[in-house]
């Protein structure tokens, strides 16, 4: 999967090819297409995106379409070689060695070079091995989330169809009701129904014969969690879904529906108004974008992910972090580093123990948003972090900016601050040489399973639904109805 640096290096070295194969210098090229030879280098080594003017005139000077510079080929064999060995350096497996960055030279023999991407591709296949049972979920998982990456995580289609459905059940202002909710089924022909024996391995059954969304009879304080299930159900019909072929086509089904249910809680034309004042009074928080329209914290993080640069110009992280400080859900596209394994994953990876996402458990007091800034090789970044309690486990919820966005928030003002030079293992992994020295040889820690890892994929249409327990649900619900 090739990315936007990808590209620009591969641009780069398009233009110099051309440049080198018509015998001009970087100074008599510079001054045929009026810019600055210390720009030309910029680009030619991937460093800066040039105009779409400058691209033309360079075209036209080296004598070839616009199309051929822009092409994703390699122009040649050593090209492709010092290309992929540009993106294996920026991955997270070569940083995590803590070597240098080898930057080739005209005068670096070719083997070398394709010794060292070798080397890279054998260290990439071994530490695949490991990952082998959940792979496909996890590359299926990562491809959605670098693809919601270049859409800022922003669908207006599904908005567009949030405003309208919300609009049409009578929905004016304020949190959306139970009430509204059960008009926006109707309005699809469904009827929502609360029962006590839902099957344990769904959410919620929708028969499609006799036009019923079955629920629980309970949710979480709020009723949020019952109002998002039923849209949920909901979206499946509006979106028009067929029965998912692949892992991939269910992932991408409940990224969807679950966008939906978010965009009907917070319409997309209430949550801009309400945010974007907050911001023109430099007092943005989540906690009051959730209270405003009723939804959990990591509802109203989530949403805000959605609307931030679209709406208000801001780039952003989110990040839900487990009490052990594994990484559970996390989006970027603010040049935050968050922390892969070798397919691009994110989920179950550690976080930095400097960030407040992971050092927001060790606060005693945490009734109210932690604030931090944190200095990271990629810039420093400010954020607020909320600890929670589920089911399982303790989590938090953090939301981040870059400095110069910070200045919109509430907690801004904070002087809490911390550095993290993560991936670096030095960083907050690797111990120190003392304590190795210390008890390497005079410890033997006994190591927790988790049970998880040894589990198999879901297999199934909709995958961990138990089908038998489904269908003798909704025929004994279909007899007595």
């Amino acid at each position: 999967m090739t990315t936007a640096a990808d590209d620009l290096t591969t641009l780069g070295h398009r233009i110099r090819h051309y440049r080198t194969e018509r015998g001009l210098t970087l100074d008599s090229l510079g001054q045929a297409v009026d810019a600055a030879p210390s720009l030309l280098s910029l680009v030619e080594n991937g460093k800066r995106e040039p105009r779409l003017s400058l691209l033309q005139r360079l075209a036209d000077e080296l004598g070839v379409h616009l199309a051929d510079l822009l092409s994703t080929e390699p122009p040649n064999s050593r090209a492709a070689i010092e290309i992929e060995l540009a993106r294996v350096q920026r991955g997270s497996l070569y940083r995590s060695l803590g070597l240098p960055e080898v930057k080739p030279t005209r005068g670096t023999p070719t083997g070398t070079l394709e010794v060292l991407v070798g080397l890279h591709r054998e260290l990439a296949r071994r530490a695949s091995e490991a990952i082998a049972t959940p792979e496909e979920a996890r590359r299926a998982n990562t491809e959605l989330r670098e693809h919601m990456r270049t859409l800022n995580n922003y669908l207006p289609d599904i908005e567009q169809l949030a405003e309208e459905r919300v609009k049409a059940a009578g929905h004016t202002s304020g949190a959306l009701t139970h009430r509204e909710v059960s008009v926006m089924a109707e309005q699809l022909g469904f009827k929502l129904i609360y029962v006590g024996d839902l099957p344990h391995s769904a959410r919620s059954v929708t028969d499609l014969e006799n036009r019923r969304i079955y629920l629980p009879p309970a949710s979480i304080p709020g009723g949020h969690g019952l109002r998002s299930m039923a849209l949920q159900a909901m979206a499946h019909r509006l979106l028009g879904h067929e029965r998912p072929s692949s892992y991939a086509e269910f992932l991408r089904q409940r990224l969807e529906i679950n966008y939906f249910a978010a965009s009907c809680l917070m319409p997309r034309g209430a949550a801009v108004a309400f945010l974007a004042d907050a911001k023109r009074e430099r007092d943005l928080a989540v906690e009051d974008f959730r209270d405003a329209f009723g939804t959990t914290h990591e509802s109203a993080a989530l949403r805000l992910t959605n609307l931030a640069t679209s709406h208000l110009d801001m780039p952003l992280h989110f990040l839900r972090v487990g009490g052990d400080g594994a990484l559970h859900k996390g989006y970027e596209n603010d040049g935050l580093q968050l922390p892969t394994d070798v397919t691009g994953a994110i989920e179950g990876q550690l976080v930095c123990r400097h960030w407040l996402a992971r050092s927001a458990f060790t606060h005693t007091n945490r009734t109210t948003e932690l604030y931090q800034y944190t200095d990271t090789p990629a810039g420093t970044y400010w954020c607020a972090t909320q600890t929670g309690t589920g089911t399982d486990d303790e989590f938090s919820i953090t939301i981040g900016v870059p400095f110069a966005q910070a200045k919109w928030f509430r907690g801004r003002e904070t002087t809490v601050r911390a550095t993290s030079t993560c991936p670096d293992a030095a960083c907050c992994r690797r111990p120190t040489t003392d304590l190795t020295e210390r008890w390497e040889a005079k410890s033997w820690p006994s190591a927790r399973l988790h049970a998880h890892i040894l589990a198999p994929l879901p297999s199934g249409t909709f995958p961990g639904v138990d089908d038998s327990e489904v269908y003798a649900f909704l025929d004994a619900h279909a007899e007595a109805g």
